[in-house]
């Protein structure tokens, strides 16, 4: 990972010292030092962690809290397991807690694509069906009416933005529908409401 590029540089680093090259000694003492080393050790740890989507353990937890209940008035009474009962049964924890939980466990929140149609043309041009979820920043892209085709066109991606970092859009794509509404006749101004 980036721990092992890191010490290649080093080392390579470390052979330009010995000759010293200007500057080199100050970068070779930067990349060294225990602060960045500690930083890039996070940043490999939230790569893994971010490689590994998070599942949870049941989708029924109400029912799996109910179960328990149930097996705990039949065990011998201490006070630890009356307080575990009582905390249960009550209903901030069965109605708030343990119903968003298998709300939100039940739930896909990956974005769907809509079905493609099935009657396009074989002599069609490509196209490519793109999903941006914005969560209320800027698209990062500007649109334009095409001069000739009268086509509502991208007319540049900006850097930065997420329609770059998403490498999905590039400027000259024509749009054809945005948000499952056709933009054909429509003017650039309405086809930003809509974005």
């Amino acid at each position: 990972g980036v721990s092992h590029v890191l010490t290649l540089v080093l080392q390579e680093l470390s052979l330009l010292c010995k000759r010293d090259v200007n500057g080199v000694g100050m970068l070779y003492d930067l990349l060294r030092s225990r602060w960045l080393q500690a930083l890039l050790k996070i940043y490999e740890c939230l790569q893994h962690y971010l490689g590994k989507r998070p599942d949870p353990v049941t989708l029924q937890a109400r029912a799996l809290s109910h179960e328990v209940v149930e097996l705990l008035r039949e065990a011998p009474q201490s006070g630890e397991i009356k307080e575990l009962r009582r905390l249960l049964r009550s209903p901030h924890f069965k109605a708030a807690l343990l119903s968003a939980h298998d709300t939100v466990a039940q739930k896909d929140f990956e974005p769907t694509l809509p079905p493609l149609p099935d009657n396009l043309p074989e002599n069609e041009e490509a196209m490519r069906i793109v999903c941006l979820v914005k969560n209320n920043q800027p698209l990062g892209a500007t649109i334009k009416r095409h001069e000739i085709t009268g086509d509502i066109t991208v007319a540049r991606v900006i850097h930065g933005g997420l329609a770059d970092r998403s490498g999905l859009l590039y400027a000259g794509d024509k749009l054809v529908e945005v948000n499952g509404v056709p933009v054909e006749g429509l003017e650039p101004e309405q086809v930003i409401n809509i974005l």
